[in-house]
């Protein structure tokens, strides 16, 4: 019984033995190798670069106020629509001590001065209905009268311009009413109510009590590396995907180009802008909303092309191999050909093939076993 058992455990290491022999030299065999293959196709080829940058307004006007003084009232808010003369906020005026003394003092004197006149033309009349003085002396009389009320009537006004801001002869042009000089789209109001605000000098900007932009006329802002803007000229066509707008597309035409690089982490690039086409669907675009631009650099329609990976470079020359013959005596011809525009997958093929022709594309191991 012992020796069938010896004899089984003998067997079977044996067969164990002979089995991973026969494994590891079918597995060291060399496995037949397979191409594939495709014909030339027609297609349109479009070598594109992609530019990041935002969306903003043309133009952004930085609305100022005509006073210095404190914010008392604000009737808009960032978002608001607002039309040319509108009214934003309203300031009060804080009087400087010194010009406010000036004018009161000048009130005092021009009605001094009017008292003074009054009481005189009282008497010139008085001598000239009696026939004692000429028309002549009367009139001037009446005019320096009349100089007089005008000047009471100035001071006044100057005294309350520079106690409250406005005067009543000219309240509907009130400097304190802070208005919108154009129509469009609050962007911000950085004041609040009690800031101070002062009013623009030769030695200050003045506080900006709101950003207002015309939201209908947009622009495309960004850098392209300097290996690329030498393909770019103005008025071509782009198009605009924004981040926060995936599903939708906006036509844009470059409008300008820098003509000074600026230094970006060690690469030259040039500032482009675009003018962005609005769509009439009411969509709204946000001011700073982040974008690419495709911008198509070269084109060619209806040419012949085949897959890149396709083509065998040597040297100024490039090569693809045809398919000769079928199964175990296919061969592959070695063909020069003339290449034309790129895309990066496929590129055009201008002359050495047909459209006909199967080219021989990467290879590939089989991954099936030897029969």
């Amino acid at each position: 019984m012992k020796r069938y058992f010896k004899f089984i455990l003998l067997a079977l290491i044996a067969i164990v033995f002979i089995g991973t022999f026969v494994f590891l030299y079918i597995k060291s065999q060399p496995q037949p190798v397979v191409y594939d293959e495709f014909t030339p196709k027609t297609m349109d080829i479009r070598k594109t670069t992609v530019v990041t940058g935002k969306i903003e307004p043309r133009n952004e006007v930085n609305i100022k106020p005509q006073i210095s003084g404190i914010i008392t009232e604000i009737l808009k808010e960032a978002g608001d629509k607002v039309e040319a003369g509108e009214v934003i906020a309203k300031v009060k005026v804080i009087p400087d001590m010194g010009s406010l003394s000036s004018a009161q003092s000048r009130v005092r004197l021009a009605n001094i001065n009017e008292k003074q006149a009054r009481t005189d033309y009282e008497r010139e009349k008085t001598l000239y209905d009696k026939g004692l003085v000429s028309a002549d002396e009367y009139d001037k009389i009446a005019q320096t009268w009349r100089q007089a009320r005008e000047e009471v009537a100035a001071a006044q006004d100057n005294l309350e311009v520079v106690r409250d801001g406005v005067s009543k002869s000219n309240a509907s042009e009130s400097s304190t009413l802070v208005r919108s000089t154009v129509t469009g789209l609050i962007l911000d109001i950085p004041v609040k109510v009690g800031n101070s605000v002062i009013l623009s000098n030769t030695f200050n900007d003045g506080t900006t009590i709101a950003t207002v932009a015309n939201m209908n006329d947009l622009i495309f802002r960004g850098n392209i590396d300097e290996t690329e803007v030498g393909r770019l000229v103005t008025g071509m066509a782009m198009k605009i995907t924004i981040g926060a707008l995936q599903n939708l597309k906006f036509d844009a035409q470059l409008e300008y180009i820098s003509p000074k690089a600026i230094d970006q982490n060690g690469a030259n690039q040039f500032e482009i802008k675009a003018a962005v086409k609005v769509p009439a669907s009411g969509e709204q675009i946000r001011s700073g909303y982040s974008a690419n631009a495709e911008i198509v650099l070269a084109e060619a329609k209806n040419v012949m092309s085949v897959p890149e990976s396709a083509i065998e470079f040597e040297g100024y020359n490039t090569y693809v191999y045809v398919a000769k013959g079928t199964g175990d005596k296919k061969t592959y011809e070695r063909r020069k050909v003339v290449t034309g525009l790129s895309d990066g997958i496929n590129i055009e093929i201008k002359s050495g093939v047909s459209a006909k022709d199967r080219i021989r594309g990467p290879k590939k191991i089989s991954t099936d076993e030897p029969k």
